[in-house]
């Protein structure tokens, strides 16, 4: 298990295990209605409407880092689902198809009153569909509308041109996807939705966000990085899943408190740093050693991925009149942002540049389509950049195909002869800028 420095990762880890306890007995003893939701829902309507709401990929990637994952995809081949399936968005499905409490992490996921998705994936609505029959439960689904436009930099105008970046017509739509959400949860809840509420909630998560900026510019400008990815994780997502909670908020301010007295003490993460590395697509959940195998030897240091960075440039929105609309805003071009060119590869680029990464690893997923296909956009946009990037084909979720040793064998080899004798001639990239 890698090293945690910050006291905010212990915090975080147990603020996870504690609310996860509490929703359990919530749920049998209170009989507490929660829903089961994929990453890109809209959690802020479950939030002020009461309802816990547990991520999918967040359950999967907890039972990928108890080494389980092998056992639940084996259930679900053994059940007949074919291997091609996206492990990330099914593996959570798997652990209610097995059956078997015991073995699940933290007593299992009890039975929802929803599940609910986006349908940005081919395979989400059919693995929804089952997984709802598998609890006896109602499965709500969010249509995804694509966009018409990708205008350039859209970082630089999703803050207060939101309106105009994700076009009239894309959030029309999606505010009457979450209207119809809206009905259901009141409904199911019993509570009636209050615009006023929503309103505050978004400005707290634009609050949370603002301390979560403060934070990754810290990592930019200090000479050596104080905090490593993947205790940066742990912290952001922690409180993302919750965002704009009490908890949440605080947890964001003390995350960029902890940073900004490292960076003021001169402390970092690697005392030997030589090389900046960013990790482009979801965590390699089932082996985060994986990110700190190469500071001894070689002095790289992963500093940057897609989760601290999305934060402040994806979910800050100023101008909130229609917080509903804003809402939409934020949730209706995630699929764009992290994956899909031009977005995903001009963003990631200009991530690599702020950050003065010297290499990138990118990983491939298998069976997550989206993902793996704009990936290959992004390499070469990294590589036009002057980025050597080496390509990681691996599942984030699905360790029986993972080599651990072999793959840290290649990584060092890339490492000494594309990116270190490069930085010795004075060729890597160490731009910064705000």
């Amino acid at each position: 298990m890698a090293e945690k420095q910050l006291d905010c990762t212990l915090a975080a880890g147990e603020h996870q295990r504690t609310w996860f306890a509490q929703l359990r007995k919530d749920v049998f003893e209170r009989q507490r209605p929660y829903a089961i939701v994929q990453a890109d829902m809209p959690f802020e309507l479950f939030q002020v409407m009461d309802m816990p709401a547990v991520s999918n990929q967040w359950w999967a990637a907890i039972i990928s880092a108890k080494r389980l994952s092998s056992y639940y995809l084996d259930v679900l081949n053994f059940l007949g689902f074919h291997s091609g399936l996206c492990r990330y968005c099914s593996l959570a499905a798997a652990s209610t198809l097995a059956n078997d409490p015991d073995r699940a992490p933290w007593g299992g996921l009890p039975k929802p009153a929803l599940l609910c998705a986006r349908l940005t994936c081919d395979c989400l609505q059919r693995v929804f569909g089952i997984w709802a029959e598998a609890f006896g439960s109602e499965f709500v689904f969010l249509d995804n509308p694509g966009a018409t436009e990708l205008p350039p930099r859209w970082w630089e105008l999703s803050r207060y041109h939101w309106r105009e970046l994700f076009e009239a017509h894309r959030l029309r739509f999606t505010v009457e996807q979450f209207q119809h959400l809206i009905r259901v949860l009141e409904r199911v809840t019993g509570n009636k939705f209050r615009i006023e509420r929503l309103r505050d909630l978004m400005e707290r998560v634009n609050r949370q966000e603002e301390y979560f900026e403060e934070a990754w510019q810290l990592i930019c400008s200090a000479p050596r990085t104080p905090v490593r990815m993947h205790e940066q994780v742990a912290n952001v997502m922690a409180a993302q899943w919750e965002r704009g909670s009490d908890w949440a908020v605080g947890h964001a301010r003390s995350f960029r408190d902890e940073i900004r007295n490292r960076v003021r003490q001169g402390v970092a993460a690697c005392s030997n740093e030589r090389l900046r590395l960013m990790w482009v697509g979801a965590g390699l959940w089932h082996d985060t050693d994986f990110y700190t195998a190469f500071e001894e030897e070689l002095g790289a240091v992963f500093v940057w991925s897609m989760y601290l960075a999305f934060g402040p440039d994806g979910y800050i929105r100023y101008g909130l009149d229609d917080p509903l609309m804003a809402l939409a805003s934020r949730t209706v071009s995630m699929n764009e942002q992290l994956h899909n060119p031009p977005w995903a590869n001009e963003w990631v680029v200009h991530q690599a540049r702020l950050h003065r990464i010297d290499a990138a690893l990118v990983l491939t997923p298998l069976g997550t389509k989206p993902a793996a296909s704009g990936n290959r956009f992004i390499e070469r946009a990294l590589e036009e950049a002057g980025i050597p990037v080496l390509p990681v084909v691996a599942d984030m979720v699905d360790s029986r195909g993972w080599d651990p040793q072999n793959m840290r064998r290649k990584v060092a080899e890339f490492l000494t002869t594309r990116v270190l004798s490069r930085t010795q001639r004075g060729q890597g990239v160490r731009h910064t800028g705000f």
